[in-house]
């Protein structure tokens, strides 16, 4: 039986952690199938936002460790970066969501713990019932959490809060996770107002949804003169594209018009 699945619709995808009995805990083949799924999503250039959520009780509730330490060769395998990433696999379950060239939601519910909080530090935006507990919970087992939420945390809060939570692998509330900066909103139905954002950003141009992400993410952590340069580059690469033209005729006709596939890969 899959760990994930991935459900379209129209032109946005949800990708569905489906390990409800063990609240979406990280198997190696959850590892391996989210990966896989982030790579093939990367390839639809029509594909217009991903929301990524769990089936069950919870989001997800961490690494299953007894499936990586079952087979010993697994966690090696899994530990060592390929030569051509700069991410070994157990961060690039987070990271590929980062990579990819549309926004990211991720819906939180029940326990958002370990690996599923950096999964969903990953995405661009998290949306999580009021009552959801989140931790980064590394600690707990006497570890740091190196599933690519250092880099996500720094974008995120100050880091003296980034270190106290790793520190303590404390369980705090999506509410309080609001006040610091890692959930972006509550919602009663976070599914439902995740949807619902996708559909709004599916309006605008993939070409400039897509700029956005990757200017963002380049300039937050740059010096102001690379931020600057960042800031020309994808507007030169955007007024030469046919998806800018769409966009303006539909600001002069007053009526929506289709736009082409997405060609802003990075």
């Amino acid at each position: 039986m899959a760990a994930i699945r991935i459900e379209r619709h129209g032109n946005i995808a949800e990708v569905i952690l489906a390990r409800a009995e063990k609240h979406n805990a990280v198997s190696v083949d959850t590892l391996t199938e989210l990966i896989a799924a982030g790579r093939e999503l990367s390839r639809d250039k029509n594909l217009r936002a991903v929301i990524i959520h769990g089936e069950g009780p919870s989001f997800c509730s961490g690494l299953n460790i007894p499936s990586f330490m079952a087979k010993p060769q697994n966690m090696a395998r899994h530990f060592l970066r390929p030569l051509w990433r700069n991410t070994n696999n157990f961060q690039e379950v987070a990271w590929v969501w980062r990579r990819l060239a549309v926004p990211v939601i991720a819906v939180l519910h029940g326990r958002c713990y370990g690996a599923g909080m950096q999964i969903a530090l990953a995405a661009d935006f998290r949306l999580a019932t009021p009552d959801c507990e989140l931790s980064i919970m590394e600690a707990k087992w006497g570890l740091v959490p190196d599933m690519s939420g250092t880099v996500s945390l720094r974008d995120l809060v100050p880091i003296d809060i980034a270190k106290r939570l790793s520190m303590t692998a404390e369980c705090f509330s999506a509410e309080q996770g609001k006040v610091w900066g890692l959930v972006t909103e509550t919602h009663e139905q976070p599914l439902l107002a995740a949807r619902e954002l996708a559909a709004s950003i599916a309006t605008r141009s993939p070409d400039s949804v897509a700029s956005t992400k990757f200017l963002f993410q380049r300039a937050w952590p740059a010096s102001e003169n690379h931020a600057f340069w960042l800031e020309r580059w994808y507007q030169l690469r955007l007024l030469f594209g046919k998806n800018q033209r769409v966009a303006v005729k539909t600001v002069q006709t007053g009526k929506a018009q289709p736009y082409l596939p997405r060609r802003i890969k990075s």
